[in-house]
């Protein structure tokens, strides 16, 4: 007989880089912890404990990398990229502030308001 005991369940995980890629391509498109655990064979505790580092940056390289496309599909002059930029990083809006001076929303300056801006908006198109 030995002194030492015998170990039960599975042998522990040993990362390797092959695993740490996979780990961190799955984290990129969002594949739920439990799925990447069940793929690697391990438990989403010992997923978690061996591969903190990839689960936790990769959402947000995911991101840095499709803002980046996006980034240069606008500085290259696609509109539709550029708009969507401007609108989520700029925060411009396509709304027409309709409120009196006073800032209320009495109804007479408020049409009279609205009837302007449409007729600018019409100007502006012809």
């Amino acid at each position: 007989m030995t002194d030492e005991p015998k170990r039960l369940g599975r042998p522990p995980h040993q990362p390797t880089d092959e695993t740490r890629q996979k780990v961190q391509l799955h984290g990129m498109v969002g594949t739920r912890q439990e799925i990447i655990a069940e793929i690697l064979g391990i438990s989403v505790d010992s997923l978690q404990r061996h591969y903190r580092k990839e689960l936790d940056l990769a959402k947000d390289q995911a991101n840095a990398s499709v803002g980046g496309a996006l980034y240069k599909k606008a500085m290259a002059g696609d509109t539709a990229s550029m708009i969507f930029w401007l609108k989520t990083r700029a925060r411009w809006r396509e709304t027409v502030d309709i409120s009196n001076e006073d800032g209320s929303l009495k109804p007479e300056p408020v049409a009279a308001a609205v009837m302007a801006a449409l007729a600018k908006i019409h100007d502006d198109t012809e």
